[in-house]
């Protein structure tokens, strides 16, 4: 069924290349692509900046140490799965085992860490971040 009403025509069929995708947009001024935009060097300079090299380490700092943990987490979810079945195996509440609670675990600490991460970024990642755009495209 068509999803055009009936008062309204319907759609002329598109012609070969002829499609919304091949449309350009309009440029958008202040855009980093334009006259105006950073230089190489400009971009070397901030990249070698003290600044940039906080960002780099806040960020490194937060992301890696949770990484190799929920790694580790995981690695020790699926070695207890393979190698102590009589342990995963053991009921905590009516059919409810040990293996259920640790799966379900692996989920939610990985929402967890989602959501810390967020929070992370958010305060502390992105307004460094952005201080360091403002100020390589001229606007500070």
């Amino acid at each position: 069924m068509s999803s055009s009403s009936p008062l309204s025509p319907p759609p002329a069929p598109a012609s070969r290349g002829d499609s919304a995708a091949t449309e350009t947009p309009e440029p958008h001024t202040g855009s980093p692509r334009g006259a105006d935009a950073p230089s190489t060097e400009q971009f070397v300079e901030v990249q070698e900046s003290a600044e940039f090299a906080e960002l780099r380490r806040t960020h490194r700092s937060f992301a890696f140490p949770l990484t190799v943990a929920f790694v580790l987490w995981y690695l020790l979810y699926v070695l207890l799965s393979n190698y102590a079945g009589d342990f995963m195996g053991t009921k905590v509440v009516g059919n409810i085992n040990v293996a259920l609670v640790l799966g379900l675990g692996q989920f939610l600490t990985t929402f967890l860490i989602a959501w810390w991460y967020s929070r992370h970024a958010a305060t502390k990642l992105d307004p460094k971040a952005q201080a360091i755009k403002s100020r390589l495209e001229g606007q500070e």
